[in-house]
């Protein structure tokens, strides 16, 4: 029934979800976030733009119908467009497949006017998570005279936003020496001085005495991964990180915490925080872009600020 159903649906009545008079000129962004469930019959599509190229992710199948429609029409509404990339999110491996267009995989993504390296094509993400984009943009503009511990760094996003804010000086955290060493680049892709930063290749749960050993710190970014097989179960581990807050951070410093397991919403942050570092005081919540909108609150990325 839900197949028949998906079929018949029209492949205009997507177009019309597909917000397209918000396109910024030359910046990343998700232009259609189907997987929010806010739109019956597309739940299993998300549509993001990195100029120039479209990246189409199908999380089931359902869609082959009316996609080469929408592909045209995308094509002939942002002239820009050189390339439409779909990713199979369901099939193992998340396998690609090349629509239109030429082959580009290694690109330069912007933001508000900073630069990101990302590579489409081979791994399931990109470089940059478009969702967090609020997020950065709140580090950016508090991290000024800051010395920033950035843990679960990846390719250190939050880095090149607090550098771009003014920060003395950042901490990257994270078990990838890859990602990191894409975190340098990164960095020297903006112009800026990786002197101001310090990169830890190590597991975070087994490297606290050398988190403490650069610290103290003025704000912490702590973005974690949900479930990593073998290293990360963020209903596990969270209360780790939480809980050494008080070994780390100076007094007064400033605390992002992120969670983005849909089974998990704001209320397991909250206690976390309550139970685990009780001298932290919530201050706001940070939202995802519009775009990102869910059916189902707390299903989406969640931030909380707090002051220790």
């Amino acid at each position: 029934m839900e197949q028949f159903r998906r079929n018949s649906v029209l492949w205009v009545d997507l177009i019309n979800f597909i917000e397209l008079r918000k396109l910024k000129s030359g910046e990343s962004q998700r232009l259609f976030h189907g997987r929010g469930q806010v739109f019956p019959g597309f739940e299993g599509i998300n549509i993001d733009w990195y100029p120039p190229v479209l990246l189409i992710s199908l999380y089931d199948s359902g869609y082959d119908q009316w996609l080469e429609k929408v592909v045209d029409w995308l094509m002939k509404e942002i002239p820009e467009c050189q390339s439409v990339l779909l990713q199979y999110r369901s099939r193992k491996g998340c396998s690609f497949e090349l629509l239109r267009g030429n082959s580009l995989s290694k690109l330069v993504a912007v933001e508000h006017g900073l630069l990101f390296q990302i590579e489409l094509g081979r791994h399931q993400n990109s470089g940059l998570f478009l969702d967090m984009r609020n997020g950065r943009d709140w580090v950016r503009n508090n991290a000024l005279n800051k010395k920033v511990l950035n843990l679960f760094a990846y390719t250190c996003a939050f880095s090149v936003a607090a550098l771009a804010g003014g920060a003395d000086q950042v901490v990257n955290f994270d078990t990838s020496k890859v990602a990191l060493a894409k975190g340098r680049e990164n960095h020297r892709l903006n112009h800026q001085n990786t002197q101001q930063v310090i990169f830890e290749g190590v597991d975070i749960f087994k490297s606290f005495s050398r988190i403490k050993k650069h610290g103290p710190y003025d704000l912490l970014i702590c973005d974690p991964p949900s479930y990593q097989k073998g290293s990360v179960d963020i209903k596990r581990d969270y209360k780790k990180i939480v809980s050494r807050i008080p070994l780390f951070m100076k007094k007064n410093s400033l605390i992002l915490l992120c969670l983005n397991s849909p089974e998990l919403g704001d209320d397991f942050l909250t206690e976390l925080v309550s139970v685990q570092c009780p001298a932290c005081q919530f201050v706001t919540k940070i939202n995802p872009p519009a775009i990102f909108k869910d059916a189902i609150a707390g299903r989406g990325l969640k931030v909380h600020i707090y002051r220790f």
